[in-house]
């Protein structure tokens, strides 16, 4: 059988413009409530992986900044959206982004927990870079476009990046928008872990490298 070892590791901007667009079309849960948050944990809890974004209003002033409007956690049957505005408790998704045995996988992880930190005190843990991930097998596209493009095939709207993420109401295109980054990091993690394991499987047939 033909082993997929052989995965491209780059793809141009034009490459990427050219491919159909994609977006999340399963459950998603606008968490804007305690109870809401409550329940969300529960439902979380079972998961091992979860893709893991944050949204924040975009400042376009000089030494303007604002802190985390959104976050996002992608499960197997379902985004959940954290509205932080709406949310007085933050336990339970500071449990969440603490748990060591559930993988939160995304892109920038660092620059998302140092922002979180600013409007809630929790211990990360379970993280997992996704850049760090896909540079470590030879992939050139750190971003989210750029790996959902050269793993899927498929381009991820970047449209509603640069929205207020703090109104009250969140748009239609905002949610989607929100819960596709969610969900295509939980399946970058998953397609990059194959891929590891491909590697690891070429390597010991060839001898080449000792793991």
């Amino acid at each position: 059988m033909h082993h997929h070892a052989t995965h491209r590791h780059a793809i141009s901007k034009a490459e990427i413009n050219a491919l159909p667009l994609k977006s999340y079309t399963g459950h998603i849960h606008l968490v804007d409530s305690d109870a809401k948050a409550h329940a969300a944990a529960c439902a979380l809890a079972g998961e091992k992986v979860l893709g893991f974004d944050t949204e924040t209003r975009p400042a376009f002033k000089a030494g303007q900044s604002y802190p985390p409007a959104l976050v996002q956690l992608a499960g197997s049957s379902g985004v959940y959206i954290f509205q932080l505005r709406n949310i007085g408790s933050h336990e339970p998704l500071a449990a969440i982004l603490a748990d060591k045995k559930t993988v939160k996988a995304g892109v920038a992880v660092n620059d998302d927990i140092n922002k979180l930190k600013t409007v809630f005190s929790f211990n990360p843990a379970g993280f997992i870079e996704l850049a760090a991930l896909s540079a470590g097998l030879g992939i050139k596209n750190a971003g989210l476009r750029g790996l959902a493009a050269l793993l899927f095939g498929f381009k991820i709207s970047k449209s509603a990046r640069v929205s207020r993420w703090d109104l009250p109401h969140l748009s239609r295109e905002q949610i989607i928008y929100a819960a596709t980054d969610a969900w295509i990091c939980r399946e970058i993690y998953f397609a990059l872990r194959a891929i590891q394991r491909g590697h690891r499987h070429v390597d010991h047939r060839n001898s080449l490298y000792r793991l």
